[in-house]
């Protein structure tokens, strides 16, 4: 088994409910919070025991003389390794174990782990300063989530998107594909009446 065989397990989406959200900015009166998507570290290491789970490991090596705890991750899947930095954040939850989980995270996502919340688009929410928390939590777009939590027509749009990545499509028959789907999409959301139906008698 090789990685491109299962790049696409890997890059999967998570469960909503698996996906966290926290505050990357607050508006000066505290009423309102630009909302950051985020998975834990134990969900990358179960989306690695579900696709590869005896054919990845991780190591990390301390970084001295940093201001907060820092460590450098390597992690290696299929015998290809990942490097990157990992920073504990402020307070209470600075240690070398946070800048771990930190590190597993940020390599985790050289191989498409979790990649896509990066690409999710900006949700500003009401905020409750009090309790340090958005009054109601963002909601994922359909094709941020699994299949089997997307709607009729989600999987067609999913279609399309990614056939939609990079460029258009050169090539006509591409085109009509990305067409046909985008088309199931949206007759999911607005269903077109069939035979003489709503027309008038």
């Amino acid at each position: 088994m090789k990685l491109s065989d299962v790049q696409k397990r890997l890059q999967a989406p998570f469960p909503a409910h698996a996906v966290a959200w926290k505050p990357g900015v607050i508006t000066k009166d505290r009423s309102r919070a630009l909302m950051l998507a985020h998975i834990d570290a134990r969900n990358v290491q179960d989306r690695l025991d579900a696709v590869c789970p005896d054919a990845w490991s991780f190591e990390v090596e301390v970084v001295p003389g940093t201001r907060l705890p820092t460590v450098k991750g390597r992690l290696t899947v299929l015998g290809v390794s990942r490097e990157d930095i990992g920073e504990a954040p402020e307070g209470d939850l600075g240690t070398l174990k946070a800048a771990a989980s930190d590190a597993l995270k940020r390599c985790a996502v050289q191989f498409g782990i979790g990649r896509y919340l990066y690409d999710l688009p900006k949700q500003w929410v009401a905020w409750n300063d009090a309790k340090r928390e958005p009054v109601s939590p963002p909601e994922l777009p359909e094709w941020a989530r699994p299949d089997h939590e997307r709607s009729p027509g989600g999987a067609h749009l999913v279609q399309a998107m990614d056939q939609l990545r990079y460029e258009m499509p050169e090539d006509l028959e591409l085109q009509r594909e990305v067409y046909k789907h985008l088309k199931a999409a949206l007759g999911s959301l607005h269903p077109i009446s069939g035979g003489n139906q709503g027309r008038a008698a």
